[in-house]
């Protein structure tokens, strides 16, 4: 089935689907495994019921009321656990996962271990053009997750304009659209961009709608890292309406990656996005976003402090400038400017590992260097590209909130190297604000995570429990389920998912893997006639 399609294709489709879902059970076939007993949230109602999954193959075939199980079913006991379609997390950093060599690291266990089934791949602009080549290697080598991508502005910006900084003419323009067409037509979601990173921040508005349009008529959405989340150019709430603007001008749906307001300078400014938002909904444009729910972001010294006319033509361009007394000291200044935003050197942990600096705070680094925080941070720079990891703890708990409940969010971890939210973000999101703060109810929780999201992004036979679905299915103890990773110890497993059924694979068997990869690349369908044959 498409990965994407229009929204009121997954809508009708809902309507259709949700009319069998309490049907009486198929008859048994070989392999019918019965999740029985459980306290069953299917995705889309706010209201739970005690009674059984039943599954054949790689498809659920009922859902309802207990009844006798076949002689020949397998049958596992969900009595007191909640039964919940598998968690779709549709931001994700899992590199270090997709390109594994071995077996066991291609399993993606931070993820399944928080009973997530489905990831998005490709995000922030950095998926590959090559999307079939892509999924395709994700198919056969096999992988514990299903998996959907972008096609991303950096790669296609890159491999016309390289690191420049300067507009495409005419013809280079021409070569970026054809990579996007590519892209969609192999089967990328849409368009993703990072704007706020070099070399993307570079591009206008114009020509991110030149290539969105590319998307658009191939059914695909924009997916954006926008240009601003704080103050560092345009302002974050300028930045909201700039995509706005793409989405309107382009004809295409528009998310918002991670959806936040970072930094002492934006915080409290959550309610005009939010109502902006609302304004433009209203007015009929197709706008969601997604979310994580920790107060720290995760990104590196370069992104967070370096002013990005400084990185145009790259890491070789950037060294240069600083060994320029005038250039640096102009660098200098606007990296003080953009750690102040930041909340200080205090709030900079670095995550790099297998560095004397560290899990060490900026302040603390720089203090022990005797220099200020601002060489010390030009001295981690210059040590390497991914040297500057960091932690940056930069929201407000109160924007946290306002974002989550809003009902057109979904839940992201945006899972990064060096980051717990790669490990840990929805039991994070469980504990924290289901349980302790109560900021969302349990229905909530699952239904932002699973049917809301399939649904936004027309995952139509997936992220609910239904017949005909296909069987991806988690089951946890809602007394035991929990983050385990902290920021000093971010790579830690989370604990309570008890079963995990991928494509009707049991992935996760009492609460560990079975190694078992079940996962499929979901690739988008566009409309035949917008893609040559």
């Amino acid at each position: 089935m498409s990965v994407v399609r229009s929204i009121s294709t997954a809508l009708a489709l809902f309507a259709a689907t949700s009319l069998t879902g309490c049907a009486a059970p198929r008859a048994a076939q070989p392999g019918t495994t019965i999740l029985a007993g459980g306290t069953i949230y299917d995705g889309s109602s706010e209201t739970p019921f005690v009674g059984d999954v039943v599954i054949a193959g790689d498809e659920i075939v009922y859902v309802g009321p207990g009844r006798d199980a076949p002689a020949n079913a397998r049958i596992i006991d969900a009595s007191g656990m909640i039964v919940a379609p598998g968690f779709i997390d549709p931001h994700t950093h899992a590199q270090r996962f997709l390109e594994a060599s071995d077996s066991e690291g291609r399993l993606n266990l931070p993820w399944l271990m928080q009973g997530v089934t489905t990831i998005f791949s490709g995000v922030d602009g950095s998926g590959t053009p090559e999307v079939g080549a892509f999924l395709d290697e994700v198919e056969t080598r096999g992988f514990g997750t299903n998996v959907a991508t972008y096609v991303g502005f950096g790669p296609v910006r890159r491999a016309v304009l390289g690191e420049s900084g300067r507009t495409p003419d005419e013809g280079e323009l021409r070569e970026m659209k054809s990579l996007v067409a590519k892209g969609m037509c192999e089967g990328a979601l849409g368009l993703s961009t990072g704007l706020y990173y070099v070399p993307q921040s570079f591009a206008d508005t114009d020509e991110v709608i030149a290539l969105a349009r590319e998307a658009a008529i191939r059914g695909g959405i924009y997916d954006t890292h926008q240009r601003d989340e704080a103050t560092y150019t345009i302002g974050v709430e300028q930045s909201v309406q700039e995509v706005l603007a793409i989405g309107r001008e382009a004809g295409l749906p528009v998310h918002i990656a991670h959806i936040k307001v970072l930094g002492v300078d934006a915080h409290g400014t959550s309610g005009a996005i939010i109502e902006a938002i609302n304004r433009a909904r209203a007015a009929g444009q197709d706008v969601t976003a997604d979310q994580y729910p920790w107060e720290a972001s995760g990104t590196s010294l370069q992104a967070a402090l370096l002013p990005r006319w400084s990185q145009d033509g790259g890491r070789e361009a950037l060294l240069e400038r600083l060994e320029d007394p005038a250039q640096r000291g102009r660098i200098e200044a606007e990296m003080a400017e953009n750690m102040r935003r930041r909340g200080g050197a205090h709030s900079l942990l670095l995550v790099a590992p297998g560095h004397e600096w560290t899990s060490m705070r900026l302040d603390a680094i720089a203090a022990k260097w005797n220099v200020d925080p601002i060489a010390a941070a030009i001295r981690i720079i210059q040590d390497g590209d991914r040297s500057g990891k960091l932690v940056s703890f930069n929201m407000a708990e109160s924007d946290i909130v306002a974002f989550m409940r809003q009902p057109w969010v979904v839940t992201s971890s945006d899972g990064s190297e060096g980051h717990p939210r790669m490990y840990a973000t929805l039991p994070q999101k469980y504990r924290q604000y289901v349980q302790q703060a109560a900021a969302v109810d349990l229905a909530t929780f699952i239904n932002s995570s699973t049917g809301r999201t399939a649904d936004r992004f027309g995952l139509s036979d997936r992220g609910h429990l239904r017949p005909g679905y296909k069987a991806d299915i988690v089951m946890f103890d809602p007394d035991r389920y929990r983050p385990v990773a902290t920021y000093l110890r971010p790579r830690e497993l989370s604990e309570g998912v008890l079963t995990l059924v991928v494509n009707g694979e049991v992935v996760i068997a009492d609460g560990k893997p079975t190694g078992v990869a079940a996962g499929r690349a979901l690739r988008h369908r566009p409309p035949p006639e917008t893609c040559p044959a």
